[in-house]
């Protein structure tokens, strides 16, 4: 059987009674970095289990072998460094093979950053669109030009290297629409968290004062 097993985005006191089980009882866990999730293994006091790392990089026969064990009956849990597996990791492609073979799955629910970020925007959420990270280089532009059109709140995630390219960036695109309500969150969970609510009118300013530290959570209001 496979455990997709979500894990805390910062803060330790997040984890489920039931992901603590899980990890305890599986035989080996799958996860991003054996570093991370070796520690957090240590900090929930659960014996050390085998780890294999499958990242965007990994060659396929890590996924292969897991396949392999998991159809002999052997209880895999799925990590990813915080929060849901499989939300902008690559942790969807093991869920994706153990489907298609036909292997047992189970869901351990939990946190993942960019419902947080959803939650304590104060837009609403009923109805809104997840980008994961935004591109690079191709098709980034484009992208961004039309957050102009859409009718629904829109959430991403942008990383410290790159925040303050963004911020202006939409301030750019979405000038035409300055009274358009942003939110931005960063660290949350985490002893610094921070929520920023702003307008597009007010990006630039909070672009140039911003704290460049942490993972950060970017809500735009519909149009």
């Amino acid at each position: 059987m496979l455990s997709i097993v979500s894990t805390p985005i910062g803060n330790l006191g997040d984890i489920t009674l039931r992901a603590i089980e899980t990890l305890k009882k599986c035989d080996a866990i799958v996860c991003e970095d054996t570093r991370v999730t070796g520690n957090l293994l240590k900090q929930l006091n659960i014996e050390k289990k085998p780890l294999t790392s499958i990242t965007s990089y990994s060659s396929g026969h890590r996924l292969a072998d897991a396949i392999t064990r998991l159809k002999r009956g052997e209880h895999f849990a799925l990590t990813s460094d915080a929060g849901t597996p499989g939300i902008s990791d690559p942790g969807y492609a093991l869920v994706s093979r153990a489907r298609a073979e036909g292997i047992e799955i189970e869901v351990v629910p939990g946190p993942a950053a960019f419902l947080a970020g959803l939650s304590a925007s104060g837009l609403p959420i009923h109805r809104f669109v997840y980008l994961g990270f935004l591109p690079l280089k191709k098709g980034r532009q484009t992208l961004i030009q039309s957050f102009k059109d859409e009718e629904c709140t829109i959430v991403f995630y942008e990383s410290v290297h790159r925040i303050e390219k963004t911020l202006q960036e939409l301030a750019e695109a979405l000038q035409s629409q300055p009274d358009r309500p942003v939110v931005i969150a960063r660290e949350l969970t985490k002893m610094h968290e921070e929520v920023i609510s702003t307008t597009v009118a007010g990006l630039s300013v909070t672009a140039e004062s911003i704290m460049k530290k942490g993972e950060f959570v970017i809500v735009i209001g519909a149009r």
